[in-house]
């Protein structure tokens, strides 16, 4: 029926606004690598050049696949600035540096976002569903964005976690391995969980928008 085509016309907004597979797989297919090589050949530049050469193999078949620039080079980016910190920190584990810093922002950012009534999701998602800010007067659906934002924040805070306990615990190999499980698999259920919350409640629409006023 209509309502059902419309949910799946919004699912495919949401998947598309929110997608980002490939750049986790070209960032950790490099790093497994990265720690694989460490582990075997005990030597950094090795190693990164490992990690870079597979980087940039990727990149080529995203290219030659004609995906968009950024999907292209995102992958190449992140893997780039992880072996720059490893290469001038002079340690294995600094390749997992910006990856932990990274998670610690997001965190902060979401939780922040959801402090101030202003929820990232609702800020990324109103404007690609059609809502622009009117989502926040409709109590429903700020709820709705509120509470997906707290499921992706506690995404980046497990990320976070773990990453920051493995570094410093010097645990290089069980790095590598946590950032398989912390990749794809998790985001994919957090993308899941996010489309779950969100489609119980119906967008915000003009007309809603002005009888709630």
């Amino acid at each position: 029926n209509r309502y059902c085509m419309m949910q799946e016309h919004e699912k495919a907004k949401v998947l598309q606004a929110l997608g980002g597979k490939k750049g986790i797989i070209d960032s950790s297919v490099p790093a497994l690598l990265f720690v694989f090589t460490q582990s075997i050949a005990h030597n950094l530049q090795i190693s990164l050049i490992v990690a870079l050469s597979t980087a940039a193999v990727l990149t080529t078949i995203r290219l030659i696949n004609k995906d968009s620039l950024i999907h292209s080079f995102s992958g190449l980016f992140g893997v780039m600035i992880c072996a720059a910190f490893a290469y001038f920190t002079n340690s294995p584990k600094g390749y997992f540096a910006p990856s932990i810093g990274k998670n610690a922002f997001f965190l902060s950012l979401y939780a922040f976002g959801n402090i101030i009534r202003w929820p990232v999701i609702g800020v990324v998602l109103g404007a690609i569903l059609g809502e622009d800010t009117r989502w926040r007067k409709d109590k429903l659906r700020l709820r709705a964005y509120t509470m997906a934002s707290w499921v992706w924040f506690l995404m980046f805070a497990i990320r976070f976690g773990v990453q920051y306990f493995l570094f410093h615990k010097d645990y290089l190999t069980a790095l590598g391995i946590a950032n398989i499980f912390l990749g794809l698999p998790l985001y994919l259920l957090t993308l899941w969980a996010t489309w779950e919350i969100i489609k119980r409640v119906p967008t915000t629409s003009a007309a809603k928008s002005n009888q709630d006023n």
